[in-house]
């Protein structure tokens, strides 16, 4: 049986390992089964990452250069951008980008583009695992039948899984071997080899009953969070409207033991997870006639964020008598959270854009971030690409406002609020001692 042939092969560390998708996911898994001793190869169609990779550099900062380097070394990790490699691989898995069309529908065109190369390729004794965001259905419904079109048959010749990726760039504390692993089949043979798979590199794997339940736990995960950031957000506006500490009373609330979970309010939500897979659950909900009017209600809070930044913004400029129009803006941060490079869905960008449309000459810093480009930034004015500026004394000093996006670590806030003037601060980076001795005007989200 292919079950048993598969076991074999991952038992024996025989198993050569496919991930299609070299990016924040698809890199530190290539490298982890690497690193456990699998041959394990990457499919890109970007030229430019394969050649990286194959030179033993990395460009995800989760993943050691150096230890790309020993691996490639050891000719237990390569890339390529040939597919027809898909061939040799006995586990391939897919870790390509899931985003959201304009009319904020699911996009599973990339998905589609690498089953097409799978399907090409595939051939008895295959475990294919899907690892992109996407509805629940998607492994059943849009996989499968394009693989069983081949002429083979699921569990006979081949078996195929769901595994949501779970990947927080920048977080040293939890890495690919120590994130729990949720792994759902399409059937039960398929479940068994895909979280036995994962188990090899993964310390903790927890098997579901389906693929279904296994896309479905995904979404619910950061739709959790970003409904309670919802939350968070909409208490920030309330108290800034009463004028309360935001911040106090959510450091006060969480002092209870037991019922409370501390959610923290923001300039919006970024990254590949949190603003797009809520958007796949609700899809799917009305397809089946549900409107899932709570997912709603929090995506909207959420994405007035950076409208009530500028709008921080400007009070803050009115107060000292200045126009909107004309001031100087640096913002500090463009990165979606702090010490990364990602921009993708990035507060900032609907930050810069609003604030140019009102005529602000808009500036930033980010030591993790040189250019903001707004033709593949998902804005809505555009405009031309800016480059990160130096902090330098005098860049602080003559800016207007200074509004704190994104709090990377190695900015010296001190300093900050020695040499500014007016700071916004959206991340709650200024604490009491910072605040107590600045000479600046500080407003809080």
């Amino acid at each position: 049986m292919v079950k048993e042939q598969i076991i074999s092969l991952i038992t024996s560390r025989q198993a050569h390992v496919g991930v299609v998708g070299l990016g924040y996911v698809g890199l530190p898994l290539l490298a982890e089964f690497a690193r456990s001793g699998f041959q394990a190869t990457g499919f890109e169609v970007d030229a430019n990452k394969a050649a990286t990779i194959n030179s033993g550099d990395s460009y995800i900062g989760d993943v050691d250069s150096a230890a790309v380097k020993e691996l490639v070394g050891k000719k237990l990790l390569r890339a390529t951008t040939d597919f027809d490699h898909l061939k040799e691989c006995d586990a391939i898995i897919i870790c390509v980008p899931t985003p959201l069309r304009k009319t904020k529908e699911p996009d599973v065109s990339y998905i589609l583009a690498a089953a097409e190369e799978i399907t090409k390729r595939l051939h008895r004794g295959q475990l294919i695992i899907l690892e992109s965001t996407t509805y629940p259905g998607t492994t059943d419904e849009v996989l499968l039948p394009m693989f069983e079109e081949t002429g083979l048959k699921l569990d006979e010749d081949f078996l195929l899984a769901f595994s949501p990726e779970r990947v927080d760039p920048g977080n040293p504390e939890f890495q690919t071997h120590n994130i729990p692993k949720v792994v759902g089949g399409v059937t039960p043979d398929s479940t068994e080899v895909a979280a036995f798979l994962y188990s090899q590199i993964v310390n903790d794997v927890h098997a579901v009953s389906s693929a279904r339940v296994a896309e479905t736990a995904k979404l619910l995960e950061n739709t959790f969070r970003a409904v309670n950031i919802g939350m968070a957000n909409e208490m920030a506006r309330l108290c800034y409207a009463l004028n309360i500490d935001t911040w106090e009373v959510i450091r006060a609330a969480a002092t209870k033991p037991f019922g409370f979970m501390a959610f923290y309010p923001g300039p919006g939500i970024g990254g590949h997870c949190i603003p797009l897979d809520p958007h796949y659950l609700s899809w799917k909900a009305r397809q089946h006639g549900f409107d899932s009017r709570f997912i709603s209600l929090a995506e909207e809070v959420n994405s007035r964020m950076p409208d009530h930044v500028v709008q921080l913004v400007a009070d803050g400029l009115n107060d000292d008598r200045k126009p909107m129009k004309g001031s100087r803006i640096l913002l500090l941060g463009v990165a979606y959270k702090k010490d990364i490079d990602d921009v993708r869905e990035s507060p900032a960008l609907s930050i810069i854009d609003r604030l140019r449309a009102k005529g602000a000459d808009v500036r930033y810093h980010d030591p993790f971030v040189k250019q903001v480009r707004f033709d593949d930034a998902h804005t809505e004015g555009g405009g031309d690409p800016i480059d990160s500026v130096p902090l330098t004394d005098d860049e602080l000093g003559s800016a207007d406002c200074v509004v704190i996006v994104t709090n990377h670590s190695e900015t010296d806030y001190e300093r900050v609020c020695q040499l500014s003037s007016l700071i916004v601060d959206t991340r709650n980076a200024l604490n009491g001692d910072l605040r107590r001795g600045s000479s600046a005007r500080i407003i809080r989200l």
